[in-house]
């Protein structure tokens, strides 16, 4: 790949406690590998002061949104929503997120969790930014709160995209990239098989970082200078030069994320 070319990690978790004993050199050997952007999803209220560090840290390279995981949608999830309001009053972010519905761990507190995605894409649409989707098990639960919330000014990007290309129609439909990483060079990841019949222009590329690390590092702790992998994997399946994919790619997070 040529050494100028930007490559987008529109979805890792810097801040996790799986990169405290390295952190900065784990950081130095992505942008050493081309991965020069980093967005940022939270969580919860717990990692934003982490995250803000980072932000200091690295100015120039790390890019944060504010959110509420489904997963972490408990009994206390309107002081997580409240949190989540008030640090979008304080400072600027460049997206919602993480947000959506998560029905693979935990169902009792579905309804908590529509609340919250229904509410944090109203914030979405108030401060004019997209939304990072974090979708399992919960396609048709998703869909049905996009279908009623959908507007010219809804958009985002439905991150670690495992659907079907059925799945991949409908949420471009809803001005939805698809986030692709790790699981793309899975033999069993599925994805690859319809992807060249999606054009390359509702792509952005994610690593998820800890999780889901593509082939061959399977398994271990995922980093950010693994998404080199992932590019080596899009440009066979849509027969252009890695280069290429690092471009467009990039071109299509600033077309979200305005930077």
């Amino acid at each position: 790949m040529e050494t100028n070319t930007i490559i987008t990690d529109t979805h890792t978790h810097l801040y996790s406690e799986e990169f405290d004993q390295d952190r900065n050199e784990m950081i130095q050997r992505a942008i050493n590998a081309g991965v020069s952007r980093f967005f940022i999803p939270a969580i919860d209220s717990s990692c934003t002061a982490s995250m803000y560090e980072l932000e200091k840290n690295y100015p120039e390279n790390v890019f944060l949104m504010m959110g509420l995981h489904p997963t972490y949608v408990k009994e206390n999830y309107l002081e997580e929503l409240q949190h989540v309001e008030n640090e979008l009053e304080k400072r600027k972010f460049y997206a919602i997120g993480e947000i959506g519905i998560d029905l693979y761990w935990d169902k009792t507190h579905l309804e908590e969790q529509q609340i919250a995605f229904r509410f944090q894409i109203r914030l979405a649409k108030k401060y004019k930014l997209p939304i990072v989707i974090h979708c399992r098990e919960a396609f048709d639960e998703i869909f049905e709160i996009l279908e009623d919330e959908k507007s010219d000014d809804l958009f985002g990007i439905f991150h670690c995209f495992s659907g079907t290309y059925e799945q991949a129609q409908k949420a471009i439909s809803y001005n939805m990239k698809l986030g692709i990483g790790g699981v793309v060079t899975f033999k069993n990841g599925k994805i690859d098989q319809f992807l060249n019949q999606i054009d390359l222009k509702y792509i952005v590329l994610e690593t998820d970082s800890p999780y889901l690390a593509p082939i061959p590092y399977r398994g271990k702790r995922n980093e950010s200078s693994y998404l080199v992998n992932v590019v080596n994997k899009l440009s066979d399946i849509y027969g252009l030069t890695p280069n290429e994919i690092a471009t467009i790619t990039t071109e299509n997070s600033k077309a979200i994320f305005g930077i």
